[in-house]
């Protein structure tokens, strides 16, 4: 697998992949196309009407209709030949408006006696001027030598003898110098036709313009049966940000639960000093790692040109973040349980409370009812301290947990884990190995989250698949990816919905942030709420 195989920034992509887009309600993608083929249009409509002002408004009218009715367009490899028929048929409806109103206008004229003749010599005049305007941009092209006796033989009624007598020359050098000037006021006027066809291409105000009129109108209501699976991409890069806000915001309930109850869990004022700095940590390390992935999409549709670059200094970041995440649990749980034996060694009044005690009923909960020896439920609700067992049961809670069914904590092991560190089937945690794995990073063989790795990858940041990859931001997979920066064999066409089973997870999404709410929030809430219970006294 290359990796960076195939990459199309948004205006590099093909027609198709620009209508896909569009569907999706993307009108950055319509702009891409309202630019390839605006001069296109407007040279069509040109050349009907004859008229730059009357053409630009024929073109913009078709565009217009074009986003009302892209989901007509059955094939979307054939959305040029689409756009010259609707602008065919406009112009040929301008004609036939124009032409109806030149006969209304002849018999109108027809009934009136007598035209006012100033009015008349006044457009003669004006005529006139245009006419000797025009002229002198051409002849001023040509040398004196070759304009003399040209402009000379065609007021002397074309009398090369004359023209001859009056500028006492032979007539044979006459002759040659209106050979020569007729090919050079061909030329002139081959250069000026040549310069006022380029100078009147539509430039930029005709893009916005097209842009301000579709800003207002919706995409297609319905979809074509191609055109539905560009409208769930859409959705889906919609929803990426909305799995965004929920990272972030159960991230920050969790982050004040943990706070709360770290708080409650110490005894001293450097215990209570370590827990703000480790919160402080995981949430510096959380926000400049979303910080800088945000940046690094936006550099990377910035300059599409390096695009590769910004993508793989993402995937570095990505793991980076990994590493971190690790190092930062490691460290919390190392000095946490160092930092607790230091403070009872040197402040051992203020651990004389029973709750402090070991082996206290309060720090710990262990149902009486097992199964093959194991504890139905085990929770755990203190600091934990050195040489302590970890909390195990088929339900199991606490800094260490690991569960039969279901574990929460700190790091977590369990077919159902959640915990900063998540280990086993379904997971949900900042990082998360499983067979269906939810979270800040989430690696699994389907893996969802603000940054995904998995054999199929989702994801609102990046997205590092095998087989698929769908991200609002980068997306680099084997086989399809659809991204707004995405590499693979198949990139951001219906093919790469259609592998990622895109409308499948468009159609049950809603399941999945249910999912992550109730599995972040509920026992974070519960187990905080517990530790207050049993574990919280007066400083």
């Amino acid at each position: 697998m290359k990796l960076f195989s195939k990459h199309q920034p948004i205006a590099d992509e093909n027609d198709a992949g620009l209508v896909m887009r569009s569907l999706g309600g993307d009108r950055d993608a319509f702009c891409v196309i309202v630019n390839r083929y605006q001069n296109l249009l407007c040279s069509i409509a040109y050349s009907s009407v004859g008229d730059f002002k009357y053409s630009e408004d024929i073109a913009q009218e078709a565009f217009v209709e074009a986003w009302r009715k892209l989901d007509t367009l059955s094939d979307p490899k054939k959305l040029k030949a689409w756009l010259c028929g609707i602008v065919r048929f406009k112009v040929s409806r301008y004609r036939r408006k124009t032409a109806k109103q030149s006969e209304t206008e002849s018999v109108e004229l027809s009934d009136i006696d007598t035209t006012p003749i100033t009015e008349t010599v006044l457009d003669d005049e004006a005529i006139a001027t245009q006419q000797q305007t025009l002229l002198w941009k051409v002849l001023d092209q040509m040398e004196p030598t070759y304009r003399e006796p040209l402009v000379l033989f065609y007021r002397e009624e074309q009398s090369v003898q004359r023209v001859a007598e009056q500028l006492e020359l032979s007539e044979d050098t006459v002759k040659q110098r209106l050979s020569r000037g007729r090919k050079m006021l061909k030329a002139a006027m081959s250069r000026f036709v040549e310069d006022a066809l380029e100078n009147s291409k539509p430039g930029v105000a005709f893009t916005t313009g097209v842009l301000a009129v579709i800003s207002s109108i919706a995409p297609p209501a319905k979809a074509a049966a191609w055109g539905a699976g560009a409208a769930k991409a859409g959705s889906f890069f919609k929803l990426a940000s909305v799995f965004t806000v929920l990272a972030i915001a159960s991230g920050f309930i969790s982050t004040f639960f943990g706070l709360r109850t770290g708080l409650d869990q110490s005894r001293t004022d450097n215990e209570r000093k370590l827990v703000i700095k480790i919160v402080i940590a995981f949430i510096g390390t959380a926000l400049m790692f979303t910080c800088a992935m945000l940046l690094l999409k936006q550099l990377a549709m910035t300059y599409s040109g390096h695009a590769a670059l910004f993508t793989a200094v993402s995937q570095a970041m990505l793991f980076i973040f990994i590493f971190s995440y690790f190092f930062l649990v490691h460290k919390m749980l190392e000095s946490s349980k160092v930092l607790r034996a230091r403070e009872r060694l040197f402040y051992p009044d203020a651990f004389l409370h029973d709750a402090d005690q070991p082996g206290a009923k309060q720090r710990e909960y262990k149902s009486k009812l097992t199964l093959f020896g194991v504890p139905l439920c085990h929770f755990q609700f203190d600091t934990p301290e050195q040489d302590e067992n970890h909390a195990y049961g088929w339900i199991a809670g606490g800094t260490y947990a690991r569960g039969l069914i279901f574990a929460w904590g700190c790091v977590a092991v369990a077919p159902i884990s959640v915990g900063i560190i998540s280990v086993g089937v379904i997971t949900v945690g900042a990082v998360g190995f499983g067979l269906l794995s939810l979270g800040t990073v989430a690696i699994g063989v389907i893996a969802f989250g603000a940054s995904a790795i998995g054999f199929k990858a989702y994801s609102s940041l990046s997205s590092l698949g095998w087989e698929s990859a769908l991200s609002g931001g980068f997306a680099i997979a084997k086989d399809a990816a659809v991204g707004q920066i995405a590499y693979a064999e198949h990139v951001n066409t219906d093919i790469a919905g259609n592998i990622a089973q895109l409308n499948f997870f468009t159609q049950y999404y809603h399941w999945l942030l249910a999912l992550i709410a109730v599995l972040v929030i509920v026992p974070a809430a519960w187990h905080s709420r517990a530790v207050r219970k049993r574990m919280k006294r007066s400083r």
